[in-house]
């Protein structure tokens, strides 16, 4: 076989028989390419037979190449599945993956995870996903916490009579306090690739999201399902589906947002709630000032 029709059947695998969205599709296909490129492998046997440890050299000349801790994880979960994939391809009895642990990052005090990172949770919670519908779910709501500001209760009470969703969604916060948010394409777009994807009906007055049988998903389902990418990815234990709030609000700041109009976007009763990012924030700042002050240049 020639590695193009390698390439083409896990494609395949991945967009037809696994049904997986094309973010992931893509990137899947990118590790594979890299992995066959690399080790100059052309045949289901050759990656079926590849060693834990062959496997553990290419990840450290990917990581030599600038690759993050969490895009390792990312890129070893893809190719564990591309490994697996070839195993049943070339007729193995036993389709597991090697068994490698992904690399750690230290714990440390509570803090916002990297846009990166926080894109990764989405995906990663879609990739692990027993079901598509249910993975394109997860993506949804995670998406809404990290591209809206939305708390996860905001989430979870949505209604299916917000779809379809425009560039803008009334929400309904605490005390009952409503608030407009922008919706950015890509939140739009994985809501919408969830609703048509669920099995169940969606009723304009019924929760928009749901569980496995069909009734409203809960927040513990999503807490659940977030701590198994964050394992996966080697993230701490502090990027939990609030961090991605968090981390909305972070990045605004550190993107020149000012502090009212990120109050109104949080629905912060008082604008002291808000003020607790510039704290978070500080990190950044004193290295953005370090990096452009004269003095410190010297």
């Amino acid at each position: 076989m020639s590695r193009a029709e390698l390439l083409e059947a896990w494609h395949g695998h991945l967009a037809l028989g696994l049904r997986r969205s094309p973010h992931t599709v893509r990137a899947y296909d990118k590790a594979a390419e890299r992995l066959l490129t690399r080790l100059d492998l052309a045949e289901w046997d050759d990656v079926a037979e590849l060693s834990t440890a062959a496997l553990r050299t290419h990840l450290a000349s990917r990581r030599a190449d600038g690759l993050s801790n969490a895009s390792t994880a990312r890129e070893l979960s893809a190719l564990k599945g591309f490994i697996a994939f070839a195993r049943t391809q070339a007729g193995h009895a036993v389709s597991d993956p090697p068994r490698l642990r992904g690399p750690r990052i230290k714990k440390g005090l509570p803090r916002p995870v990297t846009p990166d990172d926080a894109i990764g949770l989405a995906d990663t919670v879609e990739a692990l996903a027993a079901d598509d519908w249910i993975g394109a779910r997860d993506r949804a709501v995670l998406l809404l916490l990290y591209g809206a500001g939305m708390r996860i209760a905001e989430a979870l009470s949505l209604t299916a009579s917000a779809l379809p969703l425009g560039e803008r969604l009334t929400v309904t916060g605490k005390g009952g306090k409503q608030r407009v948010v922008p919706l950015i394409p890509i939140v739009r777009e994985a809501v919408a690739d969830y609703a048509e994807r669920c099995p169940w009906p969606l009723p304009a007055e019924e929760p928009l999201f749901r569980g496995a049988k069909g009734g409203p998903l809960v927040q513990g389902v999503v807490q659940r399902t977030t701590a198994r990418a964050r394992k996966a990815l080697g993230l701490p234990d502090s990027a939990t589906p609030h961090a991605l709030r968090h981390s909305f609000a972070t990045h605004l700041l550190g993107a020149g947002a000012d502090l009212r109009s990120l109050q109104e976007l949080l629905g912060h009763a008082s604008l002291g709630s808000t003020q607790i990012y510039t704290k978070v924030d500080a990190a950044s700042l004193l290295e953005t000032y370090r990096s452009a002050h004269p003095r410190e240049r010297d």
